[in-house]
């Protein structure tokens, strides 16, 4: 019998999680057995797991779960060096060369287990079967403009926070765009077309900004893309690979721009295939902006786990996707967990 074992984030600010009581239910009609950790901070509450059956385990157990079990959570593991035994779901950011994510395989190989990275869990096309894309573009624009009003206030954006739902950030923003007294900024999307673009792009709509977008038509020239220091917004939207153009060269800070805030949305700085030279940490929620340029003002934001702002409507529409993927789980050598588990075993070799 397959056994998926849901574990608590112990992640800072995230509240999310991949599967719903709704898809629980499924997964335990589909004869799979389910436990569910405890969790002091997840968003959905454990009584609706309780109510679909499912077993209950203590808040971070899973150390201690079942040699057969397999352990899904979302972000990433405590970096204990501990190695690891089990077969792991969970966003690994370990394939494109990352510090981290090193030391990440470098756990797997001692504990022979096994990673399947939600971002690599791919269909015959090699497109993604399940992805956060639309709120974490939803939440990136929000964050970006909260660091535009800030710097009208000739200051730097404060902490953030978790919002109850879309509608309650959308309206946060519109009170304090229209606090500061100032015509609202203008706003590029590249990426425009994919899930992440479109949820930066409605956002902006919603708020009155009149938003330029981009996606691979309009980037196909390589650069450079002086159009992009002409906005007051840059909203990375693309998931970055060999061969991506650069949109943003460290020169930028010193050329003449307009631009003031770059959204780093993708949020990928340590990679290789960053098009996005002018800085090189993630940002965090209790500093959201790093200003890399100080007269006149530049400042980018790149939160790595910016869907949990919204952790209810993000949780649910990302779970709906991966569900079909998760009902599979019994042919985990085959499909979309048999890619996942050929791009692991290419990249372990490597360490």
């Amino acid at each position: 019998m397959t056994h998926l074992w849901i574990r608590a984030e112990q992640r800072d600010n995230e509240e999310r999680v991949g599967l719903t009581p709704k898809g629980a239910r499924a997964l335990l009609d589909a004869g799979m057995r389910v436990t569910v950790e405890h969790s002091s901070v997840r968003a959905i509450p454990i009584d609706g797991y309780v109510d679909a059956g499912c077993e209950i385990a203590p808040e971070n157990s899973w150390p201690t779960a079942p040699a057969d079990a397999i352990i899904f959570g979302l972000k990433e593991l405590p970096e204990d060096g501990s190695p690891l035994t089990h077969r792991h779901i969970l966003f690994g950011h370990a394939y494109k060369g990352q510090p981290s994510g090193q030391i990440l395989l470098k756990r797997f190989k001692a504990g022979g287990g096994t990673l399947y990275d939600l971002e690599y869990l791919v269909d015959e096309q090699e497109r993604r079967v399940a992805a956060f894309g639309y709120w974490a573009g939803y939440a990136g624009a929000a964050v970006s403009l909260k660091c535009w009003v800030a710097q009208q206030r000739g200051d730097i954006v404060g902490p953030v926070s978790v919002y109850p739902s879309a509608a309650s950030l959308q309206s946060d923003l519109n009170s304090e765009l229209s606090a500061i007294g100032t015509s609202r900024p203008t706003a590029i999307v590249i990426g425009a077309l994919g899930r992440v673009g479109t949820g930066a792009s409605d956002l902006c709509t919603a708020l009155g900004i009149q938003v330029t977008k981009w996606d691979l038509a309009e980037t196909a020239s390589g650069g450079p893309f002086p159009e992009i220091l002409s906005h007051d917004i840059f909203l990375n939207c693309i998931l970055a690979r060999p061969g991506t153009p650069i949109f943003v060269p460290a020169s930028a800070k010193i050329d003449p721009r307009i631009l003031s805030v770059i959204g780093d949305i993708a949020c990928d700085p340590d990679s290789d295939f960053s098009p996005i030279k002018v800085y090189d940490h993630t940002t965090t929620w209790d500093e959201p902006a790093l200003r890399v340029h100080n007269t006149p003002p530049l400042d980018v934001t790149a939160i790595d786990n910016l869907p949990s702002m919204l952790p209810i409507e993000s949780s649910e529409d990302y779970a709906d996707q991966l569900l079909p993927s998760l009902l599979a789980l019994n042919t985990l050598d085959s499909g979309v967990w048999g890619r996942a588990k050929a791009t692991f075993e290419q990249h372990i070799l490597e360490v």
